[in-house]
Order: structure tokens, then C-alpha cells, then sequence
């Protein structure tokens, strides 16, 4: 498997709408292998595709504690239903790192995909997994979480991050 490098904000990439995918193949999966391995590699717990530069509608989470792997491989995620309860959740994202912020958002989500296989799915998701789910499906649509703060925090938060960065690069 390889490692890919995941995009960081203010990135302009992830940004981008993804498009669906056609069908799921050895391509798709070997994407899927890929990101859960970046994943895993970076301490995270979801990763889109748009997050490595690839423009699909394609992600990856796994909620599993210690050393126990349970990979949930989505393609082409829709939500067909969601709770109007409401849940709240301090959200972290490997593009925007070290930074969280509580998110309101369904406290349960029915999502309609594609599995590994290339089997339709559907299930219906709670709590974190809930999160994660409609945190990831943002990304595929452009949005990072910060993009749900007010103006001033995301603008404190982005600065922070180039701070950090040009940081980075001196030392």
C-alpha cells in the first residue's frame, strides 16, 4: 500500500466538488486500500479522497479503538434520512490539523453507498460514526468543518494554520 500525502487547509483542492464513481474496481479499491493506510498512518479516523487530490466521491473511516481495525470503504455516499435531534461534537480534521471545534449537526443519518464490493448498502448511523459520516460526505462536497464556525473563528483558524506553516518552513 502506499501512503499518500493529504491535503491541508487553505489548500484550494479541497474546495472542489468530487464527482461520482462509475463503478467500483480494482482501481477504486486499491484507492480505498491506499487512503485507509494514509489514514491510519496520520491517527485519523476518516479520510475523503479529495483530501489526497483525488477528485471522487470516495471515503474511508474506521471508529475502532486499540488495535482493533473495522474499516467502513463508502462510495458514492448519499443521506436519505436525517433525525431532526440535533448532537454536538468537537471536530478534528487531518486537513485542518490540530485544530476542533464543536459541530452541531443530525444526531442520526440513513446513508445509502457503495461497499468494497461494489454493493449497494444502507444503513442507518449514530453518534460518532453519525459525525464522522456527514463530517466526510462534506468533504466530497467542498466543505471543510470550519466552514460551519463563523466567519471570524474559520478566519482565526486559517490564520493560525499559515502562522504554522511558514513556521514549518523556517526551521
Amino acid at each position: 500500500m502506499t501512503i499518500l500525502e493529504i491535503i491541508e487547509a487553505p489548500d484550494a483542492r479541497l474546495k472542489v466538488k468530487s464527482k461520482p464513481v462509475e463503478a467500483v474496481d480494482d482501481s477504486v479499491r486499491r484507492l480505498l486500500d491506499d487512503m485507509l493506510d494514509s489514514m491510519y498512518e496520520a491517527k485519523g479516523i476518516g479520510l475523503a479522497a479529495i483530501q489526497v487530490g483525488a477528485s471522487k466521491r470516495i471515503l474511508v473511516i474506521d471508529l475502532a479503538e486499540n488495535d482493533e481495525k473495522k474499516p467502513l470503504f463508502v462510495v458514492n455516499p448519499e443521506i436519505i434520512s436525517s433525525s431532526d435531534e440535533l448532537a454536538v461534537y468537537s471536530e478534528g480534521c487531518l486537513s485542518v490539523p490540530e485544530h476542533y471545534a464543536d459541530i452541531e449537526r443530525p444526531a442520526t443519518v440513513k446513508v445509502r453507498y457503495l461497499d468494497y464490493n461494489g454493493d449497494q448498502q444502507e444503513q442507518t448511523m449514530t453518534g460518532l460514526l453519525a459525525t464522522c459520516i456527514q463530517h466526510e460526505i462534506d468533504h466530497l462536497d467542498g466543505i471543510l468543518f470550519i466552514d460551519h464556525l463563523s466567519r471570524l473563528k474559520r478566519s482565526m483558524v486559517l490564520k493560525k494554520l499559515e502562522k504554522a506553516r511558514k513556521l514549518e518552513a523556517v526551521t
